[in-house]
């Protein structure tokens, strides 16, 4: 059995459904069979970076990661706005103003915090049962509402090289926001247009750049190379929430799907453990403790 985390450093132009074919290939050359195998979150063929691809009975958590927040660099060049808000789409319009640095970081905050936004007509969402991307491809005008969503830093990057007409920023935010549309409205709020030429994702939720993979690492397993070098174990995923330890006879009973009670903790969303196998995800409330997800992993007490 094959459970856990493959943490991508996704390269330019692989799309996600891609990376998790690569990694179903990879399995399989390396003689694992079938496995079950799912993302953690879109990220679009034109961006770089963390894509956690949840393997066996780690893909119970991927609702998890699509729901965590998510840090990106994202480089802004002003001057052009496409219609995809990207290097991929048509110039739509067009400007000659080029911010400073200090009107720059002056107009950040205005984006810190809970912010509503404008998704980007070349986006996954769906409009009257078809995706907008291809409604926005065949010459359709498509009009997307406003959604709320949450900006929690927003940084001018220390690293970037300094350009007249572009800047680099590093953001961190919560699930749903777009960060095309988060340069959009960051250009107009400055008198000028722009658009993303550059986007990596380096964190998303517990995950980050320091344990990402790239694609030849990964490719090696279907050469031979050990899986346990690159796969992170399925309680990874589960570092932002705390740990309950469970005796046997609790363990036995929450993998039959019964209901504890008399936990002396906290309300709220833990992961139960039986030595060092995790046993489910669980809620609890009033001392009473319910299964959300079961892990099917061997060694759990029987």
């Amino acid at each position: 059995m094959v459970n856990g985390w493959i943490i991508l450093d996704k390269p330019h132009e692989l799309g996600s459904t891609q990376a998790v074919g690569a990694v179903k290939r990879n399995l399989r050359e390396a003689g694992y069979g079938k496995v079950k195998v799912g993302h953690g979150g879109t990220l679009d063929p034109l961006a770089t970076g963390v894509l956690p691809i949840a393997v066996g009975e780690a893909t119970k958590l991927a609702g998890r990661m699509l729901d965590a927040s998510k840090e990106y660099a994202f480089t802004l060049r002003f001057g052009e706005e496409t219609d995809s808000l990207d290097l991929e789409g048509s110039v739509i319009a067009a400007s000659d103003v080029r911010p400073t640095r200090a009107a720059i970081a002056a107009v950040l905050p205005r984006f810190t915090g809970p912010i509503e936004q404008v998704p980007p007509a070349y986006s996954a969402i769906r409009v009257d049962g078809a995706r907008a991307y291809d409604l926005a491809r065949a010459g359709e005008a498509v009009e997307l509402k406003a959604r709320a969503v949450t900006i929690h830093s927003l940084n001018v990057s220390n690293e970037a090289q300094a350009a007249e007409d572009a800047v680099t920023l590093i953001a961190h935010v919560s699930k749903g926001t777009y960060i095309r549309s988060l340069a959009r409205d960051i250009a107009h709020a400055l008198g000028t247009v722009g658009h993303v030429t550059m986007l990596r994702r380096l964190r998303a939720g517990p995950f980050d750049l320091s344990q990402a993979i790239s694609l030849d690492k990964l490719n090696d397993v279907g050469k031979g190379a050990p899986l346990e070098h690159i796969l992170l174990p399925l309680e990874a995923g589960l570092v932002d929430i705390p740990a309950l330890d469970l005796s046997p006879e609790q363990a036995r009973a929450v993998r039959q799907g019964r209901v504890l009670d008399g936990l002396p903790h906290t309300d709220g969303l833990y992961w139960v453990r039986s030595g060092f196998v995790p046993v489910a995800l669980v809620e609890l409330s009033g001392s009473v403790l319910t299964v959300a997800r079961g892990f099917n992993l061997p060694d759990v007490a029987e």
